[in-house]
């Protein structure tokens, strides 16, 4: 395996709480913006074990209905015209096809994830190789990070999520790695064990979130940054309806998030519905399948 450093810890940002506001996203002209996504086949997706509250292992996985809706999330990103890289999938890590979870990758660097489950352990040599591999630096962290699960970013900074995988402690050395401020939130619904599965990142300046996921301290964060937010409500939210993957323009959601594709609407953007039920089972939806590479 790609021999790694560790980041040194720079200071965390921590913006100062505000009154609460909601006025909703306003309807303006959006715009795309080509990505780059890394993803990895659900070959070996299983529910094997259960480390967050989605997983059920008395219910049956369809290996072959899971390969499917994930190749349809796949053309759907190609049909957007964005790129689409291929992470080897490997025996014994049914739950590598959340990409999102390798890492977080931004121009020449890529912290890779260090999982707090065992089960998951083998993935960060697999997705650490892939980046090494892909030109990337690899980095590691002294503590728990579970990539962008719990790293989001937005416009030049990074909403860090932690409570329930990612370790807070792991925020400043993230920070130092990537060279960008850290805002660090606190999450307190076990239904929501990653930030990728309460906060949604739409473009440079615009967010959706489901408030019940936060601590108090977090929302008052997240409403003084981004006062425009859009409040996504509990229907949506038991859907992973906020697991989004966004080009500025496009949203793709997963389909069942009927009340967020309105609210997307209105705000001027363009949702895409797809159906990832059967990955459902494993706790993880659109997001948690695609690793965005920044450049």
């Amino acid at each position: 395996m790609t021999d790694y450093y560790v980041a040194e810890p720079a200071p965390v940002v921590a913006p100062t709480p505000a009154a609460w506001q909601n006025a909703g996203a306003p309807r303006r002209p959006r715009a795309a913006r080509t990505r780059r996504y890394a993803m990895t086949p659900p070959t070996y997706f299983a529910v094997e074990y259960a480390i967050n509250p989605w997983m059920d292992v008395s219910k049956p996985v369809d290996v072959q209905v899971a390969l499917a809706q994930w190749e349809n999330l796949r053309h759907t990103y190609l049909k957007l015209g964005h790129r689409v890289d291929l992470v080897e999938p490997v025996p014994g890590l049914p739950d590598m096809v959340y990409a999102a979870n390798g890492g977080f990758v931004t121009h020449d660097v890529a912290v890779v994830a260090r999982f707090r489950y065992p089960e998951r352990a083998g993935e960060t040599q697999a997705y650490g190789d892939w980046m090494a591999s892909a030109g990337y630096r690899p980095v590691s962290t002294r503590h728990i990070n579970e990539g962008q699960g719990d790293l989001l970013m937005v416009g030049e900074k990074v909403l860090a999520g932690y409570g329930f995988r990612t370790d807070l402690r792991a925020h400043p050395e993230i920070s130092a790695a990537l060279r960008m401020p850290v805002v660090s939130l606190e999450l307190v619904d076990p239904r929501f064990y990653h930030l990728d599965t309460a906060l949604a990142v739409l473009d440079d300046d615009t967010i959706a979130f489901y408030p019940p996921a936060f601590s108090e301290a977090a929302q008052e964060q997240l409403h003084g940054l981004f006062p425009d937010a859009i409040v996504v409500g509990s229907a949506d939210a038991y859907v992973l309806g906020l697991n989004v993957v966004s080009d500025g323009l496009h949203v793709v959601l997963p389909s069942a998030a009927t009340g967020f594709a309105a609210q997307l609407r209105e705000a001027g953007f363009e949702p895409v519905g797809v159906d990832l039920s059967e990955l459902l089972k494993g706790g993880g939806s659109v997001k948690c399948c695609t690793l965005e590479v920044f450049v």
